[in-house]
């Protein structure tokens, strides 16, 4: 007898299925089921791309810019990054320490393959977003989560950090703004935590997808401090600074040695990012930026609406997030209440019963939380808390 193969490499086990596309997938299956579904699980801008960035790509189509590009983008795409982050942090990259990618997880995924061997150990505040565990496991690594204090609004410490250092560290990753809490980590903390990681011979990679939407401090980069090439790897986007999710354009900032590893990792897989959407991205990096704080703005307002009306709901508690556009409400007592267990379960009985789609916290490393994108309308966010007051009221 032929004895059976498994369907799929092992590996594969090791990553789970994204949550929040999970819980798009089936607020969408419901929608064309013809179900009136308030969405606050996806993660991006509801606001258009700017005019003079969607001209930018119809341009590259009537010149016909359509052909294969360098494996880790053009020069100008390149250029255009490191003049960007230069110009909004003081940074002093030069092209060949950057990498264009299709869009920011791949540099994170790509950076985690091309750095972690098995074994190393990766330091994760919690919340997190949900793809820096899988892709720690899928590159054999550990992760080795550390808590933050949700009564001070998820703040991060240096010294919670170097608590879980030990000689198998590799890497610190620091989402801030953060997804999904939208917690951000005080300058002088981010400042100890450098010298920390320098000590150590410790990499920190900073996720600067959100960088752009702080309420109460202006954007900063870890990587703009002397001396912080060695240490400090960036992982950016256009996607959300400039309503681009769909254009799929991240990029990389970090060492010529790593970006090199990065790149023949991504020659073989992706190959370049798209060519037109790498003109599109050249806009939106040099051309105007007054996109960017009419955004901030609105989801200010959004935000100053979101939180009270939560903290109005029983059983429900709510930091108020210094950065990007997520609420994280602590919703325990409501879901106790109503006999359910986890955030799953309040999540899943939700969706079918008040149609309101959110992402449960397990997928955050946390038991306690859902989380609420607020990039949506105020008549959307009305009627979805208004759904939601109304399904834990009747619990």
């Amino acid at each position: 007898m032929t004895p059976t193969k498994p369907t799929t490499a092992e590996r594969i086990s090791l990553i789970s299925v994204s949550s929040t596309m999970k819980v798009m997938a089936d607020a969408d299956k419901l929608r064309r089921e013809g179900v009136d579904v308030v969405d606050f699980s996806a993660g991006e801008p509801d606001f258009p791309t700017p005019d003079n960035i969607k001209n930018a790509a119809i341009a590259a189509l009537a010149a016909n810019f359509t052909k294969y590009t360098p494996a880790g983008g053009t020069v100008e795409t390149k250029q255009a990054v490191v003049e960007r982050h230069k110009a909004e942090f003081g940074t002093d990259y030069k092209a060949s320490e950057c990498i264009i990618t299709v869009g920011g997880k791949h540099v994170l995924f790509n950076l985690t393959q091309a750095l972690v061997n098995p074994g190393d150990e990766v330091i994760i505040p919690v919340p997190y977003w949900v793809t820096y565990k899988d892709i720690v496991n899928y590159a054999g690594g550990k992760c080795v989560f550390v808590d933050t204090d949700e009564a001070k609004g998820f703040e991060l410490k240096a010294a919670m950090i170097e608590k879980a250092i030990t000689a198998k560290t590799k890497i610190i990753i620091i989402n801030s703004p953060s997804n999904p809490a939208g917690a951000v980590m005080e300058q002088a903390e981010f400042e100890k935590l450098f010298h920390i990681a320098k000590a150590h011979g410790i990499y920190i990679i900073t996720d600067e997808c959100y960088s752009h939407f702080l309420y109460d401090s202006k954007p900063w980069s870890v990587a703009s401090l002397p001396d912080a090439k060695s240490t400090v790897l960036v992982a950016g986007t256009v996607s959300k600074t400039y309503a681009m999710t769909g254009w799929r354009i991240g990029y990389g900032l970090a060492p010529e040695a790593i970006i090199g590893a990065m790149m023949k990792l991504q020659s073989h897989s992706t190959s370049n990012p798209t060519s037109i959407a790498q003109k599109a991205a050249v806009e939106a990096l040099r051309g105007p930026q007054d996109s960017v704080p009419q955004m901030l703005a609105e989801y200010r307002k959004r935000r100053d609406f979101v939180v009270p009306r939560l903290r109005e709901i029983p059983g429900v508690t709510c930091s108020m997030p210094a950065g990007a556009f997520y609420a994280y409400p602590n919703v325990r007592a409501a879901f106790e209440k109503g006999g359910m267990s986890t955030p799953l379960e309040f999540a899943d009985r939700l969706l079918k019963e008040a149609s309101v789609a959110v992402v449960p916290g397990e997928a955050f490393g946390t038991n306690d939380h859902v989380r609420i994108s607020y990039a949506t309308s105020m008549e959307e966010l009305t009627r979805g808390l208004d759904r939601i007051d109304k399904f834990i009221r009747s619990l």
